[in-house]
């Protein structure tokens, strides 16, 4: 009995590690990258962008994916038309010469099952840096609507803006900016 509990064991770790990644895409519905940051010390003003996709591989059994996001920085919506215009132009996101935000993956890591951190390189306005995305929360399974494999994810990172040449008003208006990134993606 003991051996066919060994080959058993031996057999579902050959299998598992030779599991598949699986591909998904964002649903566009369920998909926002959203920015916080210090107005005068006065608010936290909260505005999101409405034209995010990315495109993500994951391979569970590895322990082991990717990600590769882009941001429409001509879909911000701070909730005031002026305002968008306002952090559209030169000195913030500058959406004429940069009409997009990237965020491409180096490496997942684990806790457990579940990813925990993306390390990756964050791209705005032509400069590009590490960050690494903290995971809040991850869940797959099976859409109800949709009939297939779905995952979801919320994951935040601060960086500076000084970084990125969008300092404008620093350090009054805040340099930190909370991002904050909510997935939901489709098994291809």
């Amino acid at each position: 009995m003991k051996k066919i509990f060994a080959l058993l064991v031996a057999a579902g770790i050959s299998m598992s590690a030779f599991a598949a990644p699986e591909s998904f895409t964002s649903d566009a519905n369920h998909t926002f990258a959203r920015f916080e940051y210090s107005h005068f010390g006065y608010s936290l003003q909260q505005s999101r962008f409405n034209n995010t996709t990315a495109k993500i591989v994951l391979d569970r059994a590895a322990k082991t994916g990717s990600v590769e996001a882009v941001i429409d920085t001509k879909s911000v919506d701070t909730g005031s038309k002026l305002f968008d215009g306002h952090i559209q132009g030169e000195d913030f996101l500058d959406t004429g010469k940069f009409p997009t935000i990237t965020y491409k993956s180096t490496k997942f890591n684990f806790k457990g099952d579940v990813p925990s951190t993306i390390e990756g390189n964050l791209t705005i306005k032509g400069i590009t840096k590490p960050v690494t995305l903290t995971v809040t929360h991850f869940q797959c399974m099976d859409h109800p609507m949709m009939k297939k494999l779905a995952c979801g994810a919320n994951a935040t990172a601060t960086i500076k803006r000084t970084e990125f040449n969008a300092g404008k008003y620093a350090p009054n208006v805040g340099d930190d900016v909370t991002l904050t990134f909510s997935v939901e993606a489709i098994k291809d």
